[in-house]
């Protein structure tokens, strides 16, 4: 094949797509927003329904895609602009300043230890901070640091400086510009995943007003044993772990008046996850889980939900729950109904479930590439049963999460999918040797 092909998003439907298409002998351009690829799946614990380390089923597949030969993985970069059609695409991306030059870091980390400035680090969902010149994880691929300019002394003041200072390779360099590059692609493959809805605009959780109440995605921080509180369960107002916790589900989905009416499709088995690995962290851990309908519809997950009531003592009760707090304690009371009648419980740590939306640029993109959303903001083709991953422009694929609700195995599937279909385009339009 001689005919390339875009990706846009590095998560793991992405990798997937990337990397079967590479397999195949074509050529992949990988474009990737930020610093690393690895997507949401490597702010995971674990996954289910197995409990195996998240990380260590992705990190393997982030090194071969960016060691492939045939996949040339762009981080820090964004799709600013498409032209053409199916089998001729011309592509602007940006590649954006990381003013280190990638070829001489070696990823020591030594500029991050002696940087002075701090902000809040968003890859560990606010719960700690990190330094103004970073790698998002360790397990980062590329395995090189970034300046964020918007709070780097030396850029904004012309002051500091003591990253260049003190690295010994000389990948400093804060003259460094962004970069307009031109791909020429057969196809491109949209694979952006997804953002995390803010909970604390439904007031009745108390998200931003209890200290103890986390979203998930910061639950998922603090149990991994790489997070800010290396692997401990602990609460925001004290520091101690907690011996009751409380689960509630579809915080955001399956609600018209927040205008996200559809199931997210996987915070059902994360809850079960979650209060599971509690119980392995702390066995005086007691969790109760507060849902809907427990929609264990995959393959095992009936059994992964069973054996977490089994085995783990996991509770759980239909019932929708909200929250308010004890004063003194700051204890959150979950209140919910049994038999119409309400029913307050006091906890020491509540977890929200809240809910997965569109990235927030999606409409850009759909705009950029003439493609459609449906009402919720989810990319959409002509018919999502009979041709998953079509959409409306002929060689514009779509996949993972940005495509609708998913878990990591459907994602994984939808991104071969969506490499087949590329293929195919490749094919059709004389990109064979």
């Amino acid at each position: 094949m001689d005919k390339a092909v875009l990706v846009i998003g590095g998560g793991i439907a992405g990798i997937q797509a990337s990397l079967d298409l590479a397999d195949k002998g074509i050529p992949v351009h990988m474009v990737e927003k930020t610093p690393s690829i690895g997507g949401r799946m490597a702010q995971l614990d674990k996954t289910f329904p197995t409990n195996d380390c998240s990380i260590c089923i992705l990190a393997p597949k982030m090194a071969d895609c960016f060691g492939h030969p045939n996949i040339n993985v762009m981080t820090y970069s964004e799709v600013k602009g498409v032209t053409g059609k199916a089998g001729d695409f011309k592509v602007k991306v940006l590649k954006k300043a990381r003013f280190v030059d990638e070829n001489k870091c070696t990823g020591c980390c030594e500029c991050i230890a002696k940087c002075p400035t701090k902000v809040p680090n968003e890859w560990e969902q606010g719960l700690n901070e990190r330094k103004a010149i970073y790698m998002p994880f360790m397990q980062s691929v590329p395995r090189v640091v970034t300046i964020d300019k918007e709070n780097c002394r030396k850029l904004k003041e012309d002051k500091c400086g003591v990253c260049a200072k003190i690295c010994k390779r000389e990948a400093i360099n804060y003259e460094m510009k962004d970069e307009e590059v031109e791909l020429n692609v057969a196809a491109i493959i949209i694979a952006t995943g997804y953002d995390l809805w803010d909970p604390s605009v439904a007031t009745e959780y108390g998200y931003g007003k209890y200290p103890n109440v986390f979203t998930a995605m910061e639950y998922e921080r603090m149990i991994n044993a790489a997070g800010p509180y290396g692997g401990h369960i602990k609460r925001r107002s004290d520091g101690e772990h907690p011996h009751r916790m409380a689960f509630i589900q579809c915080v955001g989905s399956r609600n018209p008046q927040m205008g996200h009416p559809y199931c997210c499709a996987v915070c059902c088995m994360f809850s079960v996850k979650e209060a599971m690995l509690a119980r392995e962290h702390y066995d005086d851990i007691q969790s109760t889980i507060f849902y809907k309908d427990l929609r264990t519809c995959s393959k095992n997950f009936y059994e992964y939900a069973e054996r977490a009531k089994r085995d783990y003592g996991v509770r759980m009760i239909n019932s929708d729950g909200t929250v308010k707090e004890k004063a003194d304690t700051h204890n959150p009371i979950v209140v919910y109904d049994v038999g119409g009648r309400p029913v307050e419980e006091e906890f020491d740590l509540v977890v929200l479930a809240n809910t997965l939306i569109p990235k927030k640029d999606a409409g850009e993109i759909a705009k950029m590439l003439g493609i459609k959303q449906d009402e919720f903001g989810f990319y959409t083709g002509p018919d999502k049963v009979m041709e998953p991953g079509v959409t409306h422009i002929p060689g514009v694929f779509i996949c993972g999460y940005c495509a609708g609700p998913a878990d990591i195995p459907e994602s994984v599937a939808q991104g071969s999918s969506a490499a087949a279909r590329a293929v195919q385009v490749i094919v059709e339009n004389g990109g064979v040797n």
